[in-house]
């Protein structure tokens, strides 16, 4: 029997994105989130014995800041070392990015692939043999895979390969290859990476993306790990994802269709956030809270967006503790269609605004005189994270039904205090 864990995208160190910075936000524990997931792979190698580790690029996430990341992962590998298994790496894109400038020398049981040719290793006793490729810059366009060697015949082979195969939504096409191209080579088993998804794409022959190890911002939402391969002695493949991400990121949607009052908002984002943070048993969720729906509570709502961001947060920390982070409180809620016009000037007010709305070159006219403000703001506000974007219509056309809603909300103030 043949044993092995299949991992790819750890990105060693790399900040988990997209947090707001708000009181009592735990800012550390993201930080230390990769690291801890690599170490529970390492737990994991060891408990369950395994014969080898294969990590499918992207170990690190470009050029360290320093040593230290290096060094954390050359503990970990020893750790591995000193269990007696192997640890087989090919270089991914962002692994090509360091240019191998802070290289340290790793323990005897760690082999990185080399980028300038295909190349393989074997391991006798197992009568296993692995072959992979190294990127040798951050951009490969050349199909790797066609310049792999035949199996090897009488072994267990596997490909080591890190590769957006057809291509896949939201990755580079990086190292383009089609099933029959891996299929071509002979292989028992491709272990790939770069896709951060997990995907079974082929199991005749297995070809498989175990996804990346920990989720770093909202676009890795749900469970992260690794995949456990055991082989029988007739060949036969069984693939068994593991979870071993330490925190996980998931986007809520609130419909306040209907809604009127603003407490029946922060029922419903409690009501909708409940099963999420269940259903990922203990372990703390990072949260995109997105309200949709046409409602009456539009105008109070983008009036002080604000307000709703901040009553969502105290609600959160109130019914779930420390369980659940808010990442971000999006709004995108519609005023109900058809009520009755506001008379007189709220009337005009209203029939203007629509207007703008609905011509994206008018917003983006307005844009442009707004870009002429925002260079006169300092650089670091310009270049903060959810800084207004004034080239995007739809965030001018934000700004317009906030600027609507204030407006409004003011002069009927006004004009009950006359």
């Amino acid at each position: 029997m043949i044993k092995f864990l299949h991992a790819a995208d750890l990105h060693l160190d790399s900040p988990l994105k997209g947090l707001d910075r708000y009181e009592g936000a735990p800012l550390h524990q993201v930080r230390q989130a990769t690291r801890r997931a690599l170490e529970r792979l390492v737990d994991l190698a060891v408990s369950e014995a395994v014969d080898f580790v294969l990590i499918a690029g992207d170990l690190f996430d470009g050029d360290w800041k320093d040593y230290n990341t290096g060094l954390f992962f050359v503990s970990r590998a020893g750790r591995l070392n000193t269990a007696g298994i192997p640890l087989f790496i090919v270089a991914g894109n962002h692994d090509a990015e360091g240019q191998m400038t802070r290289s340290l020398p790793y323990p005897p049981n760690v082999h990185v692939f080399s980028h300038r040719q295909a190349e393989t290793r074997v391991i006798d006793p197992l009568k296993v043999a692995i072959h992979g490729r190294s990127f040798a810059a951050t951009a490969i366009t050349e199909n790797l895979a066609r310049t792999y060697p035949e199996a090897l015949p009488g072994y267990f082979n596997i490909g080591l390969l890190h590769t957006s195969l057809t291509g896949r939504e939201g990755h580079e096409n990086y190292a383009p290859c089609t099933l029959d191209d891996l299929r071509g080579r002979g292989y028992d088993y491709w272990a790939l990476g770069h896709v951060h998804q997990y995907e079974i794409v082929s199991r005749e022959p297995a070809v498989v993306f175990p996804g990346c190890l920990q989720g770093r911002h909202i676009r890795e939402t749900g469970v992260k790990g690794a995949v456990l391969v055991t082989v029988d002695e007739g060949r036969a493949i069984e693939i068994e994802h593991r979870d071993l991400d330490v925190v996980r990121w998931e986007r809520i949607v609130v419909d306040l269709a209907g809604a009127r009052l603003f407490d029946e908002a922060l029922q419903r984002f409690k009501d909708a956030a409940e099963p999420v943070v269940e259903g990922h048993e203990g372990l703390p969720v990072i949260v995109r809270a997105v309200f949709t729906g046409r409602t009456d509570l539009h105008a109070a709502i983008a009036a002080d967006p604000e307000y709703l961001r901040e009553s969502v947060r105290a609600v959160a920390i109130a019914a779930f503790g420390d369980r659940i982070w808010m990442e971000k409180v999006a709004i995108e809620t519609m005023p109900n269609p058809g009520a009755a016009p506001d008379p007189g000037p709220l009337g005009e007010l209203g029939l203007f605004v629509e207007a703008l709305m609905a011509d994206d070159e008018a917003l983006l006219a307005l844009g442009g005189t707004l870009s002429g403000l925002m260079q006169k703001l300092p650089l670091e506000y310009r270049r903060r994270e959810g800084c207004l974007q004034p080239e995007d219509p739809r965030q001018v056309r934000d700004l317009v039904d906030q600027a609507r809603a204030l407006l409004v909300q003011k002069l009927k103030r006004e004009a009950a205090g006359s």
